[in-house]
């Protein structure tokens, strides 16, 4: 009996979750408009209404001209580089953290196949990126009148 619970986990489906993330993990994919976020900078929220998809990256302290969105074939890429605030290295001074992400980055998200690459803006405002991408009018849910 003993045998049987170390070979079976209690909770199957818990042990899947985990072999999907470490799965996903090992193949390094990126993350999709319904995907499991890795982590990473700068951090993202990804949502969809019926007449757009939102992205928002949370990226404080950066200058919105080095900033890059880019939209190609249904894939974004936001990249640019953060660049560190560190004191100036002198006999005086010692560093004992820095937690704060410095250096180039790039957050590439997977769009659905209905997005409209001629309706896209980018704002950013308060340290958060937001870059609204419209759905195309044919993809939109429409009432048919019956006659």
């Amino acid at each position: 009996m003993m045998l049987y619970r170390s070979l079976f986990p209690r909770d199957m489906f818990a042990e899947l979750d985990r072999l999907q993330r470490e799965m996903q993990g090992a193949f390094d994919y990126s993350p999709s408009i319904r995907g499991l976020g890795r982590g990473g900078y700068p951090a993202l929220n990804v949502g969809s209404t019926p007449t757009s998809v939102e992205v928002y990256a949370f990226a404080p302290g950066l200058d919105p001209a080095t900033i890059d969105v880019n939209l190609d074939r249904g894939v974004l890429t936001l990249s640019g580089e953060r660049k560190a605030d560190l004191p100036t290295k002198d006999d005086k001074t010692t560093l004992h953290m820095n937690e704060r992400y410095s250096g180039r980055f790039r957050r590439v998200v997977n769009l659905p196949d209905d997005i409209d690459p001629g309706a896209v803006t980018a704002q950013y405002a308060d340290g958060v990126l937001h870059v609204g991408i419209q759905r195309r009018a044919s993809a939109q849910p429409r009432r048919i009148e019956v006659q």
